[in-house]
């Protein structure tokens, strides 16, 4: 597969990290940080994240990496508003958001590579201008719309329960 030793790192600790969000959003609806599901996504998307720094296809700096970093800002946001503004529920709603969107951008560069490169010898994309790719995130991101909205809508309902 033509991965290096943080290569393969970064795809354990990031394939961890996308486990723990759906064990999270099945469990709680939600990434729920004050959960050990949450916590583990947290944690491990900060790690793919900064791991991500690490790795090149192309040689330096590109865009990618900017694309990690601002999957890290928003984990950290959303972690500061958990932390910061337990009790605020415009707080809440933005957190939930952020984790939501941060788990949707991640999964961007994961279908990419991962359809570009499984099955070994025959991978179901030739490059990530292929349709499938293409079609694949178009499903994911009406798969965020709706959970957002879904998160959103829930929230409110808890606020108005109390």
């Amino acid at each position: 597969m033509g991965l290096t030793g943080l290569g393969i790192f970064h795809t354990i600790i990031g394939v961890a990290a996308i486990v723990a969000a759906i064990i999270s959003f099945v469990r709680f609806g939600k990434i729920d940080l004050t959960q050990l599901s949450g916590k583990i996504y947290f944690y491990t998307t900060s790690v793919t994240a900064l791991t991500a720094l690490g790795i090149s296809k192309h040689g330096g700096f590109n865009p990618g990496h900017i694309f990690s970093l601002f999957i890290f800002i928003l984990v950290v946001v959303a972690f500061w508003l958990s932390v910061k503004r337990r009790n605020n529920n415009k707080a809440r709603n933005i957190e939930n958001f952020l984790l939501s969107f941060s788990f949707f951008l991640s999964l961007i560069p994961t279908v990419n590579e991962t359809f570009t490169r499984v099955p070994l010898g025959h991978p179901l994309a030739k490059s990530p201008t292929d349709p499938i790719i293409g079609q694949t995130l178009l499903v994911l991101l009406i798969a965020f719309i709706a959970g957002a909205t879904y998160q959103y809508v829930k929230q409110r309902r808890a606020v108005e329960m109390q």
